[in-house]
């Protein structure tokens, strides 16, 4: 296996874990709890859906959630969060509840309930205003711009909270796959069909690459600080104690004599007490105790 062949290997063994198997080891230990955003999203999409096939439910959601750039921005701001729920009226919505779930589930399941809130409202938002901004600058500039009547033009629909989450999920996880699968398929769908949509989704996307690469770096400050506090914490290292001569236990049936050589019980004095051994050349008769006599036998000059 050549060098670019194990590289491949390593690089989507790497991603299956992050984008799948992390995922469902965090599924399996809390259970559906994980999946409160990805449920809420599924299911708000279908009750504004089911709303809008009514006259009177559509003008309800157009105005609870239709997003449009020659509206106040103020009233923009406010019909934002709403309009993540709102499908877009030109796209089938049962495909798009699919990859709805799919992006919210991962992304809660990996970033957490607060993060994921924040990418999806933050990429969703960027579109919207950026597109002000074309509509400002008007016709020309490349391409940049857009004609004003651009401003009538309904917005709506979390097709770029989808593009954004999925877009961020490949960089913090580093999956590449998902990467190109999400950015590529944008810049594919801006050419082959350039529309407001997908230049949203395109700013979706750089959005959300910014977002995770700003991201990466605080983590990254945050980290260094961590581990060179946790390091100044370890406690010094203690010098070692001088060895300590200690008294050996005298073993059963081995007696200290005056001589300090071990000896058996029955070599010491009376009672196996340690006691000097008696010799022809030095010993005499022993002499009981008594007062001001001495307990240790005369010695012969």
């Amino acid at each position: 296996m050549t060098r670019f062949a194990r590289f491949v290997v390593r690089t989507l063994r790497g991603e299956w874990h992050a984008i799948v198997v992390d995922p469902v080891r965090q599924l399996t230990r809390r259970g559906l709890s994980g999946l409160v955003l990805a449920f809420v999203a599924a299911f708000g999409v279908i009750f504004f859906h089911a709303i809008a096939q009514h006259p009177r439910g559509e003008t309800a959601v157009r105005l609870l959630g239709g997003v449009q750039a020659d509206l106040p921005l103020w009233q923009a701001l406010l019909r934002t969060p709403v309009s993540l729920y709102v499908p877009a009226l030109d796209l089938p919505v049962w495909a798009g509840i699919t990859q709805l779930f799919l992006a919210f589930a991962l992304a809660e399941l990996t970033l957490g309930r607060g993060r994921t809130l924040f990418i999806s409202y933050a990429t969703t938002l960027s579109g919207t205003l950026t597109v002000r901004v074309m509509i400002a600058i008007g016709p020309g500039w490349g391409g940049l711009g857009l004609p004003p009547e651009t401003g009538q033009v309904l917005d709506t629909g979390p097709s770029a909270a989808v593009v954004g989450l999925f877009t961020y999920l490949s960089v913090v996880r580093r999956a590449p796959v998902v990467f190109f699968l999400t950015g590529g398929s944008m810049v594919v769908e801006s050419v082959v069909k350039p529309n407001l949509a997908g230049r949203e989704h395109l700013i979706a996307v750089a959005a959300a690459v910014v977002l995770a690469l700003v991201h990466e770096r605080a983590w990254r400050r945050l980290r260094l600080p961590r581990r060179a506090a946790a390091r100044a914490a370890l406690p010094a290292a203690v010098p070692a104690r001088p060895a300590v001569a200690r008294p050996v236990a005298a073993r059963p049936g081995l007696g200290l004599g005056y001589d300090g050589v071990r000896r058996p019980a029955s070599a010491n004095g009376p009672g196996g007490a340690p006691g000097r051994p008696r010799t022809r050349a030095t010993d005499g008769p022993a002499v009981p105790d008594g007062p001001g006599r001495s307990s240790r036998p005369p010695v012969i000059r």
